[in-house]
Parts: C-alpha cells; sequence; structure tokens
C-alpha cells in the first residue's frame, strides 16, 4: 500500500483542491463570455474574425481579426473593473503575444510584411467593454 502525500489543506499532491477546480472553470467560462462580448463588439464594427484562441509556439492570441487590409490581434482581459482588467496585462505577456502574432502572419500571404495592430479589450463584471487600439504600443 502506497502513502498519498498531501498538502497542508489536506489535499493529495497533484490533485487540485474541488474549491479550486470549480474556480478555474468559472474563471475560465467569464474569461469566454468576455472573448464573445467583444468579438461581437469587432464584427458590429465590421472585422472578420479569422481566429479564436490562436496558439502557437510563442503562447496564445485570444482574438484574430481582419480589419480591411490589416490583422488585429486582441488580448481580452476581465476583472471587477476596467482599470483591474488593464492591470492584468504586462509587458512580458505583450512580448509574447507579439511574437505569436509573428508565427501567424507567416501563414499568411503577406507573411511579417503584412499590417499588423495589437488592442486591448478590457471588460468588467457588468459587461462593459473598453477597447484600446494599438494599446501595445503605448507604455
Amino acid at each position: 500500500m502506497t502513502q498519498m502525500q498531501f498538502h497542508f489543506t489536506g489535499t493529495p499532491v497533484g490533485r487540485a483542491c474541488p474549491s479550486k477546480v470549480a474556480r478555474g472553470i468559472a474563471a475560465h467560462a467569464s474569461g469566454a463570455a468576455a472573448e464573445r462580448l467583444v468579438e461581437e463588439r469587432y464584427i458590429a464594427q465590421g472585422c472578420e474574425v479569422l481566429a479564436r484562441r490562436w496558439r502557437g509556439l510563442s503562447g496564445e492570441i485570444d482574438l484574430i481579426l481582419r480589419e480591411g487590409t490589416g490583422v488585429v490581434f486582441v488580448e481580452v482581459k476581465k476583472s471587477g473593473t476596467i482599470d483591474m482588467a488593464a492591470e492584468r496585462l504586462g509587458r512580458r505577456q505583450m512580448d509574447r503575444i507579439c511574437n505569436a502574432a509573428l508565427e501567424f502572419c507567416d501563414t499568411l500571404p503577406t507573411g511579417s510584411l503584412t499590417e499588423m495592430r495589437f488592442d486591448a479589450a478590457l471588460v468588467d463584471d457588468a459587461g462593459r467593454i473598453e477597447i484600446i487600439p494599438n494599446a501595445f504600443g503605448q507604455h
């Protein structure tokens, strides 16, 4: 008979705490709902969805859209307030998204010459959306 190791919470090592799993599922669902709201906003503005949750070697991009001749890469952040959502987007994450965007553009006919823009879409608990165009270029 083998002995199980336990975290200080009493949860076996290698198994997630049930409440932590529930919070993770809820956060995932909330994030997916925010991404859908943002997508609908861009579609209403005439954008075409190229990919959702696209994953490259460098990381994941929440939403990729065509706007005219350019491609818009959107990072969606959801939190209690717009300000709190904005605080969740850091420089390292922006760098990963930019690298993933270059990977995505390598699949396009225009490659790295593709016109690109990086937007941040901030969503609060009430479903309000603030889109910051070209957010990655601002410091």
